[in-house]
Formats: C-alpha cells, sequence, structure tokens
C-alpha cells in the first residue's frame, strides 16, 4: 500500500462506539496493575510454550515495550477518528445524526496502527467472551455483535491494505 491512502466510510455511531472501547483498551494496556489480566497476557503471546521460564523471563523482558507499542497503535487509531473533530458519546446520538456518515483517510503508517488495533481489541474482547478458537461462538453473548463488527471491518481492511 505504499504511498497510497485509504479512505474509510463509518457512520458516527460506529466511530462514538470505536472510540469507546479503544479508549477502554488504553486505559486496559496502561494499568500496571493489569498484566495478570487474561485478557493482557493474550496481547504478549508465549514465546516459548514448552518452557514457562524461559517464557516468563522473556514476557517480563519484552511486555512492555509491546503494550507501549499496541497504546501508540491505539492512539494513531484515535486520532484519525478525530480527523472531524469531536465525536458525542453513543448515548448523545439520536438516530439521524448515529447514520450520519464520517470518511477516515488513512496513510500506511494509519493503516497498520488501525489492523494492529482492531486485531488487539478483538483478542481483548475473545478474552472476555472465552474465545479460545474459531470453533467458540458465544451466539448468547451481546459482546458477539461486537466481535463480529470488528472481525468484519478488520477483514475489509485487510483486504483494502492487500499485500505488502
Amino acid at each position: 500500500m505504499s504511498g497510497r491512502l485509504l479512505v474509510l466510510e463509518l457512520t458516527t455511531i460506529e466511530v462514538a462506539h470505536l472510540i469507546a472501547i479503544t479508549e477502554q483498551f488504553l486505559e486496559l494496556v496502561g494499568d500496571t496493575g493489569s498484566s495478570r489480566d487474561p485478557a493482557v497476557a493474550r496481547l504478549v503471546p508465549d514465546a516459548y510454550p514448552g518452557d514457562p521460564d524461559a517464557s516468563g523471563d522473556f514476557r517480563r523482558l519484552t511486555s512492555g515495550d509491546l503494550l507501549d507499542r499496541r497504546a501508540n497503535d491505539a492512539r494513531t487509531l484515535l486520532g484519525t477518528l478525530a480527523q472531524h473533530g469531536p465525536v458525542p458519546p453513543v448515548s448523545e446520538l439520536d438516530e439521524h445524526s448515529a447514520m450520519r456518515p464520517l470518511t477516515v483517510t488513512l496513510d500506511a503508517e494509519e493503516s497498520a496502527a488501525w489492523l494492529r488495533t482492531l486485531a488487539a481489541l478483538r483478542l481483548v474482547l475473545a478474552s472476555r467472551m472465552g474465545i479460545v478458537d474459531e470453533d467458540d461462538d458465544p451466539i448468547d453473548d451481546p459482546r458477539a455483535v461486537l466481535y463480529d463488527w470488528l472481525g468484519q471491518r478488520l477483514d475489509a481492511l485487510v483486504a483494502a491494505v492487500g499485500p505488502a
């Protein structure tokens, strides 16, 4: 995608929800006490699954930098959503304003940050919902709609970015 711009069209309510969950994500990865949180552990994968000591050492040495990069990516996503100025929270949107389209333009670096952030958001949500593999489908969980929406946006973004 080098040198190209990617243009996304989202509704205002989609943007408001994405802002809210990305802000929650920033709180999660910025909270130093959350290192034992299973959702955070999922963001910092096991480097040596067969060796708990080596894996623990690796995680201890690298998790801070990895979570900092995830936070920077999330801030980039929020910055691109701010292109139109402030977006009211979901609770303040009426039916008409909720469906108003917003266009977001991304360069290659911003697109990469979006890809990484949407994937990280899905990992956290999957952890909260108990999703371990693709066969897990908690259809009765109201968060499943958000999980699916993130997946659809992620798939569309991957397709739009194309091969490196």
